[in-house]
């Protein structure tokens, strides 16, 4: 699959993985570490961006928690009408962009945001453009939070990159497995925790 396949995918998914589909599913723990996470490092009126915002149910438990600065990007444009319907406060009071982050990302200032992060979205950006990850620490000026499937094993992403094919009824997309600490790492960003859940690794760094 090359790189506008993959994005075209996300573009127009309607099933599962989908804005209506995470927008059902609500809140998770993921949401939780995140609000918890920015409680600890960033003041209520850190400037946030949400890399992958699709319909916005990590934003708007962070519009709960007290945070009211928040931006986010989105390859799929029914994401804002779905977020219109499930979190209005949010569609209402954020800012908001629909595009590929690779065409995006550009288009922001050096240390535009706090604060950046990536919920189960890095994942699927195609090895030919991982260009995106140093963009990605150009326009933060503090914290970079990646929560990211690593792979299933113990090991936790800490071998050689691979990449699997999830099938959801609709057609087959890739799933690439990185070392998001050694990605990040090599940008010059520290690591400052770690945390597993069920499904994925959430890992907070620091512009240093």
């Amino acid at each position: 699959m090359d790189p506008d396949e993959n994005r075209r995918g996300w573009a127009e998914r309607s099933q599962d993985y989908s804005p209506a589909y995470y927008a059902d599913i609500g809140p998770n723990e993921v949401s939780e570490t995140l609000a918890a996470v920015f409680d600890h490092y960033v003041d209520e009126d850190a400037a946030v961006l949400e890399v992958g915002c699709s319909s916005g149910r990590h934003l708007a438990h962070l519009l709960d928690a007290g945070y009211e600065n928040l931006t986010g990007l989105d390859i799929n444009e029914s994401s804002f009408d779905v977020m219109a319907e499930y979190y209005p406060r949010l569609a209402e009071t954020g800012t908001f962009h629909h595009g590929a982050i690779e065409d995006l990302l550009p288009e922001f200032e050096d240390d535009a945001f706090d604060v950046v992060y990536s919920v189960e979205t890095l994942q699927h950006v195609h090895p030919d453009e991982t260009w995106v990850f140093e963009a990605l620490t150009r326009v933060t000026s503090d914290l970079l939070v990646t929560a990211e499937n690593e792979g299933n094993s113990p090991r936790r992403g800490r071998g050689e990159e691979r990449v699997s094919v999830v099938d959801d009824g609709a057609g087959e997309f890739p799933l690439f497995h990185r070392n998001w600490k050694e990605v990040f790492s090599g940008l010059g960003l520290a690591q400052l925790l770690v945390e597993p859940t069920d499904r994925d690794t959430i890992r907070v760094f620091r512009v240093v």
